[in-house]
Formats: structure tokens, sequence, C-alpha cells
């Protein structure tokens, strides 16, 4: 993965040499102000001017460049100013709002750095009175890293030497405490760079990303930051009786794996325990896709790759909960073992299961995941995440991600870290009469319910696997890929989860939930 040097500064501005200089200036509150945006002396004349002619006011979007003169007293030594505005700003605004502007901008700064090849950059931190400079810093980062993502391991026959390859150093200046700035400017880079690190998995063929590929990525990374791994292989699933999972994996050449990754710190106050779907190619299996967009399906094991990119961060960061990751992976294909409708199942914890529907397996292999984490691990919250259902598209869009709970505060603490995150996060209700859908007259349950409250009907499949441990379910199939169009955020595999489960374990405080 592509490294981008980030540091701290207190040098003048004009005595760095970068190839971009760059100022964040909110506009003024007063309505029709006849007033310039308040700035550094340096851009000021700059500013006033454009602003007298009305082409630069500081709303958010606006953008004003421009090349210094290379007078003697006046001297800059870098290439470019730019000014970027960010609309108004006070003290009544969200902070989560400001947040979301400052990755923006930094998604924003990124795209022009591509279009004008600028590599190096100096910026300038805006003083946001109601957030602190280290948060100011931490969501310019973020904005900036993943904004200027690309995945371009299969394109070296096409690439040319004057193609850009993105950002190689970041310099910030203009805010104290240095120490604040330090400590945010870190932050912003160990979430985006596993947010990074979630879209490279996403972005590998199903070809080049595999249970095998899953276990062997968990391997390094205990390895790297001192974590607990486990592979269960095809032999102990079927000597445990994980049903679900072994049955989505009956027409694959590729076996199944479940991969468990443990972060255990001196003094634990509590355990999270986290479970991601890692289907890594979905056909369908007998209730085969169509055709059109089934390459997309290469996405559908985003779920797991969120749980394994935010361990990076918990192997980074080292929080004072204990984290467990569980990843059960495998590819849903049709060949001439594969499970029929029809068929019935048991899983982990004794339930069958009718096979409606092959096409709904992600239920299927995080149900025997769910039953066995809770057993082993006694966790005192667990939260599992999934592209599982196309109806939540039909619901929420591309927009949020839809989420059901059976505990109230931890479904408030996951909308408030997605919140954070820029992460959006819709609950959805669940209740007996969600749960009457998927009765089956011949086993347990059965693994649909209909088209009518499908992403609903979905979890309440899993909710059997829970028992009465607090539990929340996120459906991230229109946002993992195909998310709200903004400028930190790409065509294709978002990332999303990843922000939001560091927001999370940076709020859960040895949290313990009422069963």
């Amino acid at each position: 993965m592509k490294t981008t040097r980030i540091s701290v500064t207190g040098k003048k501005v004009q005595t760095i040499e970068a190839d971009l200089l760059v100022y964040c200036l909110a506009q003024p509150l007063k309505k029709n102000s006849k007033t310039a945006p308040p700035c550094d002396a340096l851009i000021r004349q700059q500013v006033k001017t454009a602003f007298d002619l009305g082409d630069f006011s500081g709303k958010d979007g606006e953008t004003l460049m421009y090349y210094p003169a290379l007078k003697e007293e006046t001297a800059v030594k870098a290439n470019r100013i730019m000014v970027m505005g960010m609309g108004k700003i006070n003290q009544e605004t969200d902070a989560s709002a400001v947040f979301e502007t400052l990755r923006e901008l930094g998604g924003r700064l990124a795209g022009t750095c591509k279009k004008v090849n600028a590599k190096t950059i100096t910026i300038c931190l805006p003083d946001i009175t109601m957030i602190s400079p280290g948060k100011t810093s931490q969501c310019l980062v973020e904005g900036l890293l993943l904004g200027d993502y690309r995945f371009e391991k299969y394109k070296a026959a096409t690439r040319k030497k004057t193609d850009y390859t993105g950002l190689k150093l970041i310099r910030f200046s203009g805010l104290n405490p240095v120490k604040s700035v330090r400590a945010g400017v870190k932050k912003g880079q160990i979430a985006a760079h596993a947010a990074c690190e979630a879209r490279n998995m996403a972005n590998e063929p199903g070809n080049g990303w595999t249970s095998k590929e899953f276990a062997a990525y968990a391997k390094d990374l205990a390895s790297e930051y001192g974590l607990k791994f486990t592979c269960l292989e095809k032999k102990d699933m079927e000597n445990l009786g994980m049903g679900g999972i072994l049955a989505v994996n009956q027409g694959s050449a590729i076996p199944p794996r479940m991969i468990i990754l443990e972060y255990t710190p001196e003094k634990k106050s509590s355990t999270l325990l986290l479970v991601g779907k890692g289907i890594t190619f979905d056909s369908g299996g007998i209730s085969l896709k169509p055709s059109a967009g089934m390459e997309e399906m290469k996405y559908d094991m985003c779920g797991g790759a969120a749980v394994l990119s935010a361990m990076r961060a918990v192997g980074e960061e080292k929080p004072d909960i204990g984290v467990v990751a569980i990843i059960p992976a495998t590819d849903n294909m049709s060949g001439s073992s594969a499970v029929r409708p029809g068929d019935i199942i048991r899983h982990f914890n004794g339930v069958t299961s009718e096979i409606v529907n092959t096409d709904a397996e992600g239920r299927m292999i995080l149900a025997d995941a769910l039953a066995y984490g809770i057993k082993i691990f006694k966790p005192d919250g667990v939260v599992d995440i999934a592209t599982l259902t196309g109806a939540v598209i039909i619901g929420l869009g591309h927009h949020h991600a839809g989420m059901v709970s059976n505990n109230d505060p931890l479904s408030d603490l996951l909308i408030s870290a997605g919140k954070t995150a820029g992460e959006p996060l819709w609950r959805l209700p669940l209740n007996k009469a969600y749960k009457k859908q998927i009765e089956s007259k011949v086993a347990d349950i059965k693994n649909i319910g209909g088209k009518s409250g499908g992403s609903i009907t979905a979890a309440a499949y899993l909710a059997e696997f829970v028992g009465k441990t607090p539990w929340a379910h996120l459906d991230i199939a229109g946002t993992a890929w195909n998310f709200t169009e903004k400028a930190y955020i790409p065509k294709g595999p978002s990332g999303f989860g990843v922000r939001t489960f560091i927001h999370l374990i940076h709020a859960w405080k040895g949290q313990k939930f009422n069963r």
C-alpha cells in the first residue's frame, strides 16, 4: 500500500517548499456580508480581490487558486496557493457536520492535487473554535488519505510514467498545541489506512481473494500486532456442527475457513465481538443471480473486510477493551454438490433451517459464527456487519446502512459512532411479526421470509443465534459500494463500517449492557 508521509511543523508557511500551499476559510456568518472572510496576511489581498469580484466568499466547495509572485520581500516557496471555502460554521453547528465538512474538504483537496500533479502540500490548519485542533487535523487527514486512494495493482501494463501516483508529503502548520495536532494526525492516519485496506480487499477479484487470503492476512496482522490468531478449517467445522457455513460451501472447490483474531489488553474492562460476512464471491448458488452485474459480487465480503481492517486499528491503538473478530469465509458457488432449495441444515447451536433460497447465504454463515463466538468468548456486546440484502437498498438507498438491534444502549452507541464517522445508520424494527415470517413447517426456521421486510427478516434469522446477548446487525449492502457520492469516497468499495467500529471502540469504555 502506498504510504504518505505526514508531519506537523512550526515553520512559517511561506518558507516551506511545496507544490501547493492550502488555506481553509469559513464563510462570514452575516448574510450578504460585504467583508471578505478573515484570513492570514499572506493571502488577504488575493482573497479580498476575489471577494470584491464575487469569485470567492468562503462558501463550502468554493476554491481560489493563484500563483504567488516571487518578490524578494514576500517570497513564497510554494508553487501554488489555494484557498478553500468551508461554508458557515458557528457554535450551533453540529460537531459531526463539521467533521464531515473537513473530510469532504480533504477529499476535494486530494482531487485537486491529482489535477495539478501536486505531490507535496502544506496546509494551514483552520481555527474552528467548537472542535479541537486535534480533531480538525484528524478529519482533514482522513479526507485527504481516503480521497487519495487508488487501486492499481492489476494495471501495470497500462500504467504510464506520467500517471499521478498520489500524495507523498503532507505538512500541517498553524495551530497549537502541536501535541494535539500530532495526535489527531495519527488517529486520522490509522482510521484512513484501515478503511483503505478494507477497500483493497474488496477490490481484489474473486480469484485473488478467497478464504485462504483472508486467513493469511489475519495471520500476518496477528504477528505484526501481537494478536491471537485462530483458523477453523473445514474438518473443525464438521466436528463442531457448523452446518450453515458448510452448506454454503458445498458447491465450491475452495474450502471454507472461520478466521478468529483476539485482542486482549492486560486490564480488560469488557469484550466486544465483531463478526463480518466473508462471502468472497456470491453466484447465488443454485438460486443463481442474474449475470448482469454479477461481477460486483466479489464485494460480498465487505463486512469481513471491515472487521479485519478494524482489527488493524485495534492493534495500533491498543484500547483498554477486549476485541474479538470472527470472519466466516467462503464463496457461494453452484457446483454439483451445492446445497439445494428445500434442503434442511443444522447450525452450530442445534437450530435447524430449511433452505428456501440458496442466495440467502450470508445469514447462514453468520449464524454459525455468532453462535460460536458468543458461546466461546461470552462478549458483553456483539455487532455483525454484512452486505446481506438487496431489500435494504430498496428501503434506504445508498445513503444509510440498516441496523437491527435487541439493545437500545448498544444501538445508540452505534448510531453515534456512525454519525461521527460520516457513516450513517438507520435503525429498523424487529418484533414477533417479522420473526413469524421465517417460521418453517419442516424445520425450526427457514432462510428467507418473503419479499416484505426482507432486510428485517434476514436480521430475524440472525436473532435466533444471539440469545440475550446485546447485539446489533448492520446491513451494508447499499453502502459497502456505490455509497453516497462524496469527495473522499471513490466509486467502488467505500470501506464502510471500519471507522464506525473505531469510534465505537473509542466510546465503549468498559460498557456493560443490561441483558
